[in-house]
């Protein structure tokens, strides 16, 4: 073979070895994304962002976010009592 035909072609050289290519970002949401949404939801309500035919489905989910991030946060470490 010559020294041409050696060569790998673009199609020959992995993703993360082409010249100019990324490689996909996989999409992230962290517990304070889900702190922050569940801010938004509470400044939306206050200020009347949703009708009352959607407050219950609202209201639902925020229970359910605020459920959820009650349940993953960092439980205060238990103070060891005075001797």
């Amino acid at each position: 073979m010559s020294k041409k035909e050696q060569a790998a072609t673009p199609e020959q050289v992995p993703a993360e070895q082409a010249p100019g290519t990324q490689q996909p970002t996989t999409p992230e949401l962290t517990i304070q994304d889900l702190g922050n949404l569940r801010a938004v939801i509470d400044v939306a309500s206050q200020r009347g962002a949703f009708r009352a035919a959607e407050m219950a489905a609202v209201g639902a989910t925020f229970n359910k976010l605020n459920d959820f991030l009650n349940a993953v946060a960092p439980q205060p470490a238990e103070e060891a009592p005075a001797a």
